[in-house]
C-alpha cells in the first residue's frame, strides 16, 4: 500500500471505486498494522452480525406482536448497561495500556464466542439476559479500542515505512494539518464492515431458516475463534512507537482529565453523530414494528435491509470523496439535513415503500457521520487521551440510538406520525449545528 504511487493518488482522489479496491488491498495485504487491524475488524462485524440474526428470530419473529414489543424493551434497556463498565474502566485502560489494547481486542472476541455457545442454549431462558448483556459489553470494548487504534496502526505504518526509508505518502501522520488520513482509514473499516456484515447475513439467514438460531450462534462462535486468531496478530503500537523515538507524553494523558467536554468542534460533532445515531434507532424500530401491525411479508425487511446496506455504501464513498473538500462539520451537517428532508417527503406518502427508501437514507448518512465524527476526535484529542474519549463518545452515542429505538416500540406510531417526528427532530438538529457547531469549527 506505501510503495504504489498510484495507489496512493488513488486513496487521495477518493472515489468509492479506489476506496473499495484500497480496502481490499488492505486486507490481503497482512504486513500492515492496518491490514492486520482490518481482518480483525471483519471477523468482528461478520459475528456481531450473527448474533443479531440468532437475536431476530428468536426474540422478534418468533413470538406474537405484544410479546415482541416487551422482549425487545428488555433487550433495549440491557443495551445501555454495559456503558456502566464501558466508560469509567475501559477508557483510562486503554489510554494508559501500551501492548495491552491487543489483549482488549482477544479478550473480547474470546469472551463473545464463549458466551454465544452458551446463549445457543439458553434463548428462551432468563439466562439469556445476562449473557446477552456480557455480550454487549464485549461487544463495546471492541468498538471503543478499534477508534483508538486506527490512528495507532496507521502510525505505526508510516514509522516503519519511515525507518525502512520508504514514502509513506499514503498514511498522513496524526500531527498532519487536516489528519486527511483518519477518516479514510475509518471509511475503510466501515466499508469492509459492512460487506462482511451482507455475507454473514446471507449465511446467517440461511442457517436461521434451515436450522434455527442456536446454529447460527454456533457460527459466530467459530468467526470469533479467528477473531482471536487474527487479533493475537495485531501490530503493538507502543513498541513501534518507542523503537522511532515517539512516544505520547504524560501531559497529553492529562489534558482530558482536565477538560473532560473537549474541544468545542469535538463537542458539536458528538452532539450531530448522535443525533444521527437516534435517527438510525427510531427509523429501524419504526419500520420492523410498522411492517409486523401489517403482517407483511418478510420480503419487505429484506428490503428495507439491503436498501440501507446499499446507502451506507454510497455514503462511504462519498465521505471519502468529500472529505478531500470539505470539513468534518460540513458532512456532519449534511447528514443531518438530508434525514431531515427525506423523513419530512415520507411523512407525505406513508407507505412501505417509501419507508424503506428512509432506512437507505439513514443508512447513507449515518455512513457520512460516523467516519467524519471519529476522524475529528482523532484529529483534535490527544493520543493519550482517546481511549477515554471514544467511551465517553460510545455511551452518548448509544444512549440516543437506544432513546430513538425505545419510542417507536414503547408508542405505536404510524409511519406518517413518525416521519413527522423525526422530521421535527432532525430540523431542529441541523439549524443548532449549522448555527453552533459550524462556527465552532470556523474558530
Amino acid at each position: 500500500m506505501m510503495v504504489d504511487t498510484a495507489y496512493d493518488t488513488a486513496v487521495r482522489t477518493r472515489g468509492f471505486g479506489s476506496l473499495a479496491w484500497g480496502s481490499l488491498q488492505d486486507l490481503f495485504d497482512q504486513s500492515t498494522a492496518f491490514g492486520r487491524l482490518a481482518l480483525v475488524h471483519v471477523l468482528m462485524m461478520a459475528g456481531d452480525t450473527l448474533i443479531t440474526i440468532s437475536l431476530a428470530g428468536s426474540l422478534f419473529f418468533s413470538v406474537s406482536p405484544t410479546e415482541a414489543k416487551s422482549k425487545v424493551l428488555l433487550y433495549l434497556l440491557v443495551t445501555i448497561a454495559p456503558f456502566a463498565v464501558v466508560s469509567p474502566v475501559l477508557g483510562p485502560l486503554i489510554d494508559r495500556s501500551v501492548g495491552g489494547r491487543r489483549w482488549l481486542v482477544v479478550g473480547s472476541a474470546l469472551l463473545r464466542g464463549v458466551l454465544c455457545w452458551s446463549m445457543s442454549s439458553h434463548l428462551t431462558s432468563l439466562w439469556f439476559y445476562p449473557e446477552a448483556f456480557g455480550v454487549l459489553i464485549c461487544s463495546k470494548f471492541y468498538s471503543v479500542t478499534r477508534g483508538a487504534l486506527v490512528p495507532e496502526m496507521a502510525r505505526a505504518d508510516q514509522l516503519r515505512s519511515r525507518a525502512r526509508g520508504v514514502s509513506a505518502s499514503g498514511w498522513p501522520s496524526a500531527e498532519s494539518p487536516e489528519g486527511m488520513g483518519f477518516s479514510g482509514f475509518n471509511a475503510q473499516l466501515t466499508l469492509l464492515g459492512t460487506g462482511s456484515g451482507l455475507l454473514a447475513g446471507a449465511v446467517g439467514a440461511a442457517v436461521l431458516k434451515a436450522l434455527g438460531a442456536p446454529s447460527v450462534l454456533g457460527v459466530a462462535v467459530v468467526v470469533f475463534a479467528g477473531a482471536v486468531v487474527a487479533g493475537l496478530r495485531l501490530v503493538t503500537p507502543g513498541r513501534v512507537e518507542a523503537s522511532t523515538g515517539v512516544a505520547v507524553s504524560q501531559r497529553d494523558r492529562d489534558v482530558q482529565k482536565l477538560n473532560p467536554v473537549g474541544d468545542p468542534e469535538v463537542f458539536w460533532g458528538l452532539s450531530a453523530s448522535a443525533l444521527v445515531r437516534f435517527a438510525v434507532g427510531f427509523a429501524s424500530f419504526l419500520l420492523a414494528f410498522g411492517l409486523r401491525r401489517e403482517h407483511a411479508s418478510l420480503s419487505w425487511y429484506g428490503a428495507a435491509l439491503g436498501v440501507s446496506a446499499v446507502g451506507s455504501l454510497l455514503g462511504l464513498g462519498l465521505v471519502t470523496r468529500g472529505r478531500s473538500r470539505f470539513r468534518e462539520s460540513t458532512l456532519l451537517v449534511t447528514a443531518l439535513a438530508v434525514i431531515a428532508t427525506t423523513a419530512g417527503i415520507c411523512a407525505k406518502a406513508p407507505t412501505n415503500s417509501s419507508q424503506v427508501i428512509m432506512a437507505g437514507v439513514v443508512g447513507l448518512s449515518a455512513s457520512i457521520a460516523q467516519p467524519s465524527f471519529d476522524a475529528l476526535t482523532q484529529r483534535l484529542v490527544p493520543a493519550g487521551a482517546q481511549g477515554r474519549m471514544f467511551a465517553r463518545f460510545a455511551v452518548r452515542q448509544q444512549l440516543t440510538w437506544v432513546i430513538g429505538a425505545v419510542l417507536p416500540v414503547a408508542i405505536s406510531l404510524s409511519f406518517r406520525a413518525g416521519d413527522q417526528f423525526l422530521a421535527v427532530v432532525m430540523l431542529l438538529g441541523t439549524l443548532a449545528y449549522a448555527a453552533r457547531g459550524r462556527g465552532a469549527s470556523a474558530r
